[in-house]
């Protein structure tokens, strides 16, 4: 799998679970919704800053984000 559509992916997930709009979780990692969205879609490439910023908001590792969903058991 492409890797910015594995983070996507991972990012959709993580952020449905803790229950968050894109806006939201835009607003509280500090980037543009629409930045939030071109990476779900696996179109935009994020520095590890960014996602490191993203997986503080949702209380995760950055590494989560890169990793494939039958390495991790589910």
């Amino acid at each position: 799998m492409d890797v910015r559509r594995l983070v996507g992916s991972n990012l959709r997930r993580y952020r449905k679970a803790a229950g968050l709009s894109q806006e939201e979780l835009a607003h509280q990692a500090r980037l543009d919704r629409t930045y939030v969205s071109g990476m779900e879609r696996g179109i935009r490439n994020p520095t590890v800053l960014v996602l490191q910023d993203l997986a503080s908001v949702l209380d995760i590792r950055a590494a989560d984000l890169l990793i494939e969903q039958d390495e991790v058991g589910n």
